[in-house]
């Protein structure tokens, strides 16, 4: 047997996966970027931004570091680790904040950690897959809830209650949903958090710095109390990289002393910190105001795509920066998708195992990246992709 011969034999298992997932037209690649934007989650634009460029050029004359050099609890806790905290919980309005590498990181350590053994997870059926992977890890017994149904929580409770359950239950949902564009009923689930003893915790990930007060998320009037625990990502309309979770201190120094990814990590990039704190500068500083204020030019995006999107195709819009396509089978949605961007539209196919089988789709998003006059050219390509589909 030859040397390649060998290398092919020794990969067969994982060749043949990929050849699997290549005949169901789920194989992913990297495409790099190319188009206008309707696939990133840089809806304020401020990735590119003259003013996070201005933020990352001042911290470097200030002297901050790149690279951390170690775990938060060695060498690495940099102060603008402990100044980015202060002001995120100061910002977001909870006792305190811990800051992460990645929001899928933050989400997946508090999912493992805080849950105790005794507890109950229940969680909506699309919460993200770092959740999943967290509740993987936990300790706690673990529900499914259907999609933003509030009573279909209280009933899982319930029922784990007449089971003989007797720790504490958390209930974990997405504000916003990053497939299908739709809010949670968080008022109703903090109600059910209330009655029972429990603890809502709130994936902000797709609204912190959009929806909200100053953009601190759908769930900002929950923020502060001693049972909610939300997640912020910087990574995404901040600009930056990276997550936070704020909550209450308790729940802070529990993480800081029992969560292995927090420990055992080296601590993110100073410099990054630095960024995210310019970035929640930059939204605090806009306030509510309407006029040329980015929130304000993102609503009005909001609102004309939409109605583009219905005029052009009777596709109902969300209402949010999120607008799914949903196409049906995988190859229908891949087919548009690289039609699409053949025409100057970087726009993605999203297949499961990310969505519910039978639900592959063009997840549209909207940034301010892009124009109207661009979501109408891509609204009007849209229209002829499913008329030839239908």
């Amino acid at each position: 047997m030859s040397a390649s011969d060998d290398k092919r034999e020794f990969h067969s298992a994982h060749q043949r996966s990929l050849e699997a997932l290549g005949r169901r037209n789920r194989l992913r690649t990297l495409v790099r970027q190319s188009g206008k934007d309707f696939s990133s989650n840089d809806y304020l634009g401020l990735s590119a931004s003259d003013e996070l460029r201005a933020a990352v050029g001042d911290a470097l004359t200030r002297g901050v570091a790149i690279g951390s050099g170690g775990s938060r609890l060695l060498r690495g806790n940099d102060p603008e680790h402990t100044k980015l905290e202060e002001e995120a919980a100061r910002f977001f309005g909870s006792e305190a904040a811990l800051y992460f590498s990645s929001g899928f990181s933050a989400n997946a350590a508090l999912l493992a950690t805080l849950p105790q053994r005794g507890d109950l997870v229940v969680h909506d059926a699309l919460v993200h897959a770092s959740a999943h992977d967290g509740m993987r890890l936990t300790r706690a017994e673990v529900l499914s809830a259907r999609h933003n149904d509030a009573q279909a929580f209280s009933d899982a409770i319930q029922k784990w209650r007449q089971a003989g359950g007797v720790g504490r239950p958390w209930l974990a949902v997405e504000s916003l949903f990053s497939m299908d564009g739709d809010v949670a009923p968080l008022d109703e689930l903090m109600a059910i958090a209330d009655c029972n003893d429990g603890i809502l915790l709130i994936d902000e990930a797709h609204s912190t710095g959009v929806l909200g007060p100053v953009g601190r998320g759908l769930g900002a009037h929950l923020e502060g109390r001693p049972n909610v625990v939300t997640l912020h990502t910087c990574g995404k309309a901040l600009g930056a990289m990276g997550g936070l979770i704020c909550g209450p201190r308790v729940l802070i120094e529990f993480l800081i002393n029992r969560c292995r990814p927090f420990i055992y990590s080296t601590a993110p990039s100073p410099l990054m910190a630095a960024t995210v704190r310019a970035a929640l500068r930059l939204c605090a500083h806009e306030g509510e105001e309407g006029g040329g204020g980015r929130r304000a030019r993102h609503r009005h995006l909001v609102s004309r795509a939409g109605a583009h999107l219905k005029e052009r195709c009777g596709i109902k819009a969300t209402g949010t920066h999120i607008q799914p396509v949903v196409v049906g089978s995988d190859e229908q949605a891949v087919s548009i998708a690289q039609r699409l961007q053949s025409r100057g539209f970087d726009i993605r196919a999203i297949r499961p195992p990310t969505v519910p089988e039978g639900t592959a789709r063009l997840r549209m998003s909207l940034t301010l990246n892009i124009c109207e006059d661009d979501a109408l050219e891509l609204a009007d390509a849209l229209a002829f992709e499913l008329e030839h589909v239908r």
